[in-house]
């Protein structure tokens, strides 16, 4: 497993992180292959776990810090997130100092943790001044409740610039991490976002990276969508979305891209995420260690220049400049 720096802290993750968004814990058996799943990824080197207090109402939280409470506190970084309404008061939702220091002290209960490594704001709240997010979280960062900070993708380039106006202004702790996201037909962050992160040193942590299972390959023109998988069941049908036969007609050319490099279409997916280096880290789901497997082989993975010309003709891609006269 290969290591990198988030943004110029010091910090180091490793490059596939296991992430608890569509951890199934609805029963004994599922909940035991989640737990194998997290002890296979520490022990393949996997160091960065990322949860969220909305994750299953909470319950995320508390089986990732029972699984993780078996090993030594310096040996991985775990993330969490604060935005989303944990009950139905006014105040149990959102960015305002007083829902995230109460939020902070159910995510540390929850985890069984005395500190989280980085807490994210799950969402841009347009109802808080901008400046009392950021004081309340510089502020549990002086307390050692958490140890850095970032926001999501809804922070956009302009967004980050304020911010970082606020900081320097206020001489807050700086932001660490972006978690936006981020995969090979969603690359919205390229037109702006990954110059922002670079010049103030923020790191980026995508989620989604395989598209929902989209760039796995599993998903085939004219064939039947594979059983249990996220397109029978997801509630919110997001996957359903990005089946469209442009997409599904990339995949199958860059599957073979991947055949010939001789491994997976899951792999070169991961790999193509991690050839830029402001990524820190990509954030994978696992419902099961054998797909931990095949994500743990794209950390060190290097796309040939010549397979990567290839696979830049297929994404038909273009950033955004507008040009005057």
């Amino acid at each position: 497993m290969k290591y990198r720096s988030v943004g110029k802290s010091g910090l180091k993750v490793s490059e596939i992180a296991v992430g608890s968004w569509m951890t199934d814990l609805t029963g004994g058996e599922k909940a035991q292959i989640a737990e194998q799943t997290i002890r296979l990824a520490y022990e393949k080197g996997i160091n960065f776990f990322d949860c969220a207090d909305a994750y299953s109402g909470g319950e995320a939280e508390r089986f990732l810090g029972r699984v993780l409470k078996s090993y030594p506190r310096s040996s991985y970084v775990v993330s969490s997130k604060v935005f989303f309404p944990i009950g139905r008061d006014v105040n149990e939702r959102g960015l305002s100092r007083k829902h995230i220091f109460e939020n902070m002290e159910r995510t540390l209960k929850n985890m069984q943790l005395d500190y989280v490594d980085l807490y994210y704001c799950h969402r841009f709240d347009p109802s808080t001044p901008m400046e009392e997010t950021l004081r309340a979280l510089s502020d549990l960062v002086s307390q050692g409740k958490i140890l850095y900070y970032g926001v999501s993708e809804e922070w956009s380039a302009t967004r980050l610039t304020e911010a970082q106006k606020i900081i320097n202004e206020y001489h807050l702790y700086p932001m660490t991490a972006l978690q936006p996201q981020y995969h090979m037909m969603d690359r919205y962050i390229e037109h702006e976002i990954i110059e922002t992160c670079e010049k103030y040193g923020i790191g980026i942590t995508p989620f989604s990276p395989l598209a929902q299972g989209l760039l796995t390959g599993k998903y085939k023109k004219g064939c039947p969508y594979p059983e249990g998988s996220r397109a029978t069941h997801q509630a919110d049908k997001q996957i359903n979305h990005l089946l469209t036969e442009e997409n599904l007609n990339k995949v199958e050319k860059l599957s073979k891209i991947a055949q010939e490099l001789g491994i997976s279409m899951s792999v070169l997916a991961l790999a193509w995420i991690l050839r830029k280096p402001i990524i820190s880290s990509v954030i994978t789901g696992a419902s099961k260690p054998s797909q931990l497997e095949n994500n743990i082989a794209a950390s060190g993975f290097q796309i040939p220049d010549d397979a990567m010309r290839k696979i830049e003709q297929i994404l038909g891609f273009h950033k955004f400049e507008r040009h005057v006269g």
